[in-house]
């Protein structure tokens, strides 16, 4: 299917569409009157983010409307111009905000110390403000299911906590974030990008790349443990696609997460005695 655009027809698979419709379905993400910010980074995931956008708003039974906004960390030598460029020939509105992260990073970030939280939440922050500044009512985020499933496993083993990313949240500013792409796999994106010819920013506009910071090797080795069980068992990711959608609370220790009526009253008669 083509999205019929100014020079260049931006193709999207069928199955991108279906799954991304899916998802926006059973969840609400977009809906009539919505004002949508995109994070556009550049990255693969982005770039296929804004094409699904503005293929919803052609196509769509509602009315949307949508903006993307690339954060600009202040860096030497940082360059936009080709995604300027490509959302003025795409009919993508877009914007950069200049922030001074990478600046405020030099005393915020001790020599060897872990990166990827702090301009993570930096550039969520600035992209908040942007948002707030503009009147949107919706962030949008291009994180994919790979994302999603590397997420799940890291904060299991390594912060000890059951959690992943939602589809759709409010913040705590009172605007919510969704994740259109949450379904789709990051392959899909990737063969996106390639046969579309699209020049994808990556690992280069990091700031972390200009500092002497720990990489994050532990997102790193639970992709490669992933795609080793995938490798085994080629329906893994559908499974837990599944798994994330049928939760049984009582089968975890966490009891104030238990539906059990003997436990509570064994507590109600307990704290009448006290």
């Amino acid at each position: 299917m083509l999205l019929k655009i100014n020079k260049k027809p931006i193709k999207l698979s069928k199955k991108i569409l279906r799954i991304t419709g899916k998802t926006n379905a059973e969840f609400r993400l977009i809906g009539e009157g919505d004002k949508v910010l995109v994070g556009l980074s550049g990255g693969k995931d982005s770039l296929a983010l804004v094409h699904l956008l503005k293929h919803i708003q052609r196509h769509a039974p509602f009315s949307f409307e949508f903006e993307a906004c690339t954060i600009n960390y202040g860096m030497p030598d940082e360059n936009y111009s080709y995604l300027v460029e490509h959302c003025k020939e795409q009919e993508i509105v877009h914007h950069v905000y200049d922030t001074g992260i990478y600046e405020i990073s030099h005393d915020a970030i001790r020599e060897n110390s872990s990166f990827c939280s702090f301009f993570s939440r930096m550039r969520r922050g600035a992209l908040y403000s942007y948002a707030q500044e503009h009147g949107f009512n919706k962030i949008a985020l291009g994180h994919h299911f790979d994302d999603a499933v590397e997420s799940f496993f890291m904060n299991m083993f390594y912060n000890g906590t059951l959690r992943s990313m939602a589809p759709i949240y409010k913040t705590d500013r009172g605007f919510h974030l969704i994740r259109p792409l949450i379904q789709t796999r990051e392959r899909q994106l990737r063969a996106f990008a390639d046969e579309n010819h699209l020049q994808t920013i990556g690992d280069e506009s990091c700031p972390a790349m200009l500092k002497n910071v720990k990489l994050p090797h532990a997102r790193e080795k639970t992709k490669r443990w992933l795609e080793e069980m995938e490798r085994d068992n080629d329906n893994i990711f559908k499974m837990i696609n599944a798994s994330f959608k049928h939760i049984h609370d009582d089968t975890l220790l966490d009891p104030s997460r238990w539906v059990r009526d003997d436990i509570s009253a064994h507590r109600s008669l307990a704290d009448g005695q006290n």
